[in-house]
């Protein structure tokens, strides 16, 4: 009798670690079952340099998204990026949305002010004001050679 208490023991021990190891993968892995809880936008840049897929998106100095994926658009020559966004948040047509990096090497994220002036942004939207990322190698060789003005 005591054997089948212990193997039971060991059999539900190594089912709640599955079901746990499980909802980790699901937490950290920004998957999600039960349908999404966020939308498409795009914005439209000349540079992306540095920005890669799954870079957090953010407002206000909080996570509100992460980038999905990259398109150019060859009319009108810019680089399309595809931001997901939670559902919740609402971002206006007159937004911004900028390139930075975090700390002067870190990561580059896209950083929304969300506007306010005009109409709300539908799913499949896009943002239109943009500013590319700050290209640090040239601001430091132009330091470094004596190119840079003061005014």
């Amino acid at each position: 009798m005591r054997k089948y208490s212990m193997e039971t023991a060991v059999g539900l021990f190594v089912v709640l670690g599955l079901i746990c190891v499980g909802y980790m993968t699901i937490k950290l892995g920004n998957v999600t079952i039960f349908g999404d809880d966020r939308y498409i936008l795009y914005a439209r840049f000349t540079s992306i340099a540095g920005l890669k897929v799954d870079n957090p998106v953010d407002m206000f100095g909080m996570e509100i998204g992460r980038v999905e994926g990259f398109k150019i658009d060859q009319e009108k020559q810019v680089a399309m990026v595809e931001l997901k966004v939670d559902k919740d948040i609402k971002i206006y047509g007159d937004a911004i949305a900028s390139i930075k990096t975090s700390g002067l090497i870190g990561d580059s994220y896209v950083s929304i002010d969300p506007g306010g002036g005009a109409d709300v942004l539908n799913p499949g939207g896009t943002i239109i004001d943009t500013e590319p990322p700050i290209d640090i190698g040239s601001l430091i060789s132009k330091y470094a050679f004596g190119s840079v003005s003061k005014e």
